[in-house]
């Protein structure tokens, strides 16, 4: 869902690309803040199998949601195809939104460990293949939905009106959705649900407020110093917890700059997602659309991890250098940082190719000669211009004021013209110049579709028509409004009367393109080349494919980050604080998602290539701030800590029962001699 949803944002919603990117990590922020709370809820409460079910079905009314969301006809009152009343889909919308991500709190965290509930102790050769088969289908799921989801958001659909189909792309996740909670249902007889014992996260959290609270009472120099402050906790909690607790925040520590990793790693869903708009994705006759190339990220999850653990790391390791996993995780943050340099490279590209669109104060002017002779043009600021029949002029003229006087002909005939401030005009100059000159606007397609409008010249009324789009009747020497007309080969229909002809483009991904058809055109099998097709806008020319570099780095740096990642909190926990580490891992990934907010807003950078250059840099000092505190970093091994402290206890308990059987002795031994003294006594 989340491969469209910037998408949906832009597109449907009619937001910026800085409201747009700022929702959808608020989003993600709280997918990743919610499982913290399910895990909760599961472990003290409701259980693993009801957490699953119950947030399962609050996850598909937020689907359902969305879907009923993006249905445009719901308020489209005059059929045009856009919503009159966009405060209710922007509402359904995020209340949507909402609910998924509380329903994604439930699933999270608990299915992975309930499917690991169901293997014994002595079955760990089966536990071990389950999580690999899981985590196959996580890839793969990711994979498929990658493909699918932008497929059905491109088809067209609606009742009145045909538009982008975002309620389809929402609406099959929610079937399937509910046809898994069916499934999952339906095996419920068959599942061992272990009954819900306490969070060991809360028992965490109490001891550590404790010690905090206790220090902060005992904090009079009278007190003697205690080796580490959660020491303080030892008059309520036990020794073995403390020092549990401390492992994991020994770990929790080298946590702290990680959430820099994640403001880079989820701007592939947002920020790249709309870059790719703005290029060409045609791969030979494949063709990609923006939201499919987070494809590449799980096709390179499943090609480098194998590779990564089977040749790269045993390689390394031949070689003589100790690669620790915490040297994997700096080497893959600088990853990710050289796939936003990459992404910054391809934006200047981009940015070459993209038309100089007018400031507020400025406005932009185009010419088309209507008439079958040339014309000669002056414009103020600029040298005359010559411009032959059904001809364009090559560039916009920029001007900074509202009002400007153009002179045609010569002798010339001189007109005020009127422009519309931070917009783009063509001046259609009619064959008869003393006829009334035209003025209309264009501006750049979005979704990577084209814009195109017929412009006639003729002295009889055209009907254009394609398969797609009917753009109507144009009368002589008027003009059709702009119509989208999506990538690949279109066939167009002029006719006028009994009178026709067949016009073939092949159009690319995001331009603008106004077909004139001169006073000379002559209807029948040759008409092809009689019009004149004036290129407004460029199409996106910047191939897809150099977004290929950028996924290959953040990839394999997720793969050496976040799985080595992970792996190492694992060895450096107690076996009772996995959940622990859990939730702190999954709140990195939250605060991530946070930092994109507020960097994008204290910056307010005009280009997004500085942008990109801005995040690598941040995550650059970040990675040398993790590298220098991985160096003073001292591995354990937490099992040893714990037997340590069992053998301790056991000594304890030891010297307890001695205790005790030497104070019985002397009990009974007392209780003798004072019998003993009391007989004699009676006896005198």
């Amino acid at each position: 869902m989340r491969a469209v949803l910037v998408l949906y944002f832009k597109y449907f919603l009619q937001w910026d690309e800085d409201l747009a990117t700022s929702i959808y990590h608020t989003f993600v922020a709280l997918c990743y803040l919610t499982p913290i709370l399910g895990a909760i809820v599961a472990d003290s409460w409701l259980g693993k199998f009801k957490t699953i079910v119950y947030l399962s079905i609050v996850y598909t009314i937020g689907q359902v949601a969305m879907a009923v969301s993006a249905v445009h006809d719901i308020t489209d009152s005059n059929r045009d195809g856009t919503p009159d009343n966009m405060t209710f889909h922007v509402a359904l919308s995020m209340v949507g939104l909402f609910l998924i991500a509380l329903g994604t709190g439930g699933i999270k965290p608990c299915v992975a460990a309930f499917g690991g509930d169901q293997f014994s102790e002595h079955q760990d050769k089966q536990r071990r293949t389950f999580f690999s088969v899981f985590y196959l289908c996580i890839n793969g799921g990711s994979l498929l939905s990658t493909i699918i989801t932008p497929i059905l958001r491109g088809q067209e659909c609606g009742i009145y009106s045909q538009q982008k189909c975002y309620s389809l792309a929402f609406g099959v996740p929610a079937a399937l959705m509910v046809v898994a909670l069916v499934v999952f249902i339906v095996g419920s007889g068959m599942y061992y649900k272990a009954e819900p014992e306490g969070n060991i996260m809360l028992d965490v959290c109490k001891c550590i407020g404790f010690a905090i609270n206790n220090r902060y009472r005992h904090r009079s120099n009278q007190y003697p110093r205690r080796q580490h402050w959660m020491d303080w906790a030892e008059e309520k909690y036990d020794k073995l917890l403390i020092a549990q607790i401390k492992m994991v925040l020994k770990v929790l520590f080298l946590y702290i700059p990680l959430p820099m990793f994640w403001t880079l790693f989820d701007q592939k869903g947002s920020r790249w997602t709309l870059q790719a708009t703005t290029m060409n994705g045609y791969f030979g006759k494949l063709v990609i659309q923006p939201d499919q190339m987070q494809i590449f990220n799980p096709i390179l999850i499943l090609t480098l991890v194998p590779i990564m653990d089977s040749v790269i790391y045993p390689l390394i390791k031949k070689c003589g250098f100790n690669f620790t996993p915490l040297k994997r995780m700096t080497v893959g943050m600088f990853l990710a940082a050289m796939a936003f340099v990459c992404a910054a490279l391809v934006q200047v590209e981009i940015d070459k190719t993209l038309p100089v669109f007018p400031s507020a104060s400025q406005s932009q002017l185009k010419l088309l000669n209507m008439g079958s002779s040339a014309v000669t043009v002056n414009l103020p600021g600029n040298e005359s211009l010559t411009l032959n029949a059904a001809q364009a002029s090559d560039k916009y003229f920029t001007f900074e004021t509202e009002r400007i006087i153009v002179s045609v002909g010569s002798p010339g005939m001189t007109q005020a013209i009127f422009l519309k401030r931070k917009s783009r005009q063509t001046l259609l100059i009619p064959s008869v110049i003393s006829d009334e000159w035209l003025l209309d606007l264009t501006s750049k397609p979005g979704q990577g579709n084209n814009e195109i409008r017929f412009v006639n010249g003729m002295n009889m009324p055209v009907n254009v028509t394609t398969s797609a789009v009917d753009l109507g009747l144009i009368e002589p020497f008027y003009y059709s409004t702009y119509s989208t007309i999506k990538n690949g080969e279109t066939k167009f229909s002029l006719l006028s009367g009994s009178q026709s002809c067949e016009y073939i483009k092949d159009f690319g991904f995001g331009g603008s393109y106004t077909f004139f058809i001169p006073s000379t055109f002559v209807f029948g099998p040759d008409c092809q080349d009689s019009i004149t097709v004036v290129e407004d806008i460029e199409p996106n020319s910047v191939h897809m494919a150099l977004q290929i570099p950028q996924y290959f780095f953040i990839t394999a740096g997720e793969v050496m980050f976040s799985v080595t990642g992970l792996e190492f909190s694992y060895s450096q926990a107690p076996s009772n604080m996995k959940a622990v580490l859990q939730a702190g891992w999954l709140f990195t990934v939250a605060i991530g998602n946070f930092i994109v907010l507020i960097v994008a807003e204290i910056a307010k950078l005009p280009n997004k290539w500085a942008e990109y250059i801005l995040f690598a840099s941040l995550l650059v000092l970040v990675c040398i701030i993790f590298s220098t505190m991985a160096y003073f970093y001292t591995y354990i091994d937490p099992s040893e800590i714990e037997d340590q402290f069992s053998k301790k206890v056991d000594e304890d308990e030891d010297d307890k029962d001695k205790r005790e059987k030497a104070e019985i002795k002397m009990v009974r031994r007392d209780s003798a001699e004072s019998y003993d003294d009391s007989y004699k006594q009676s006896n005198m």
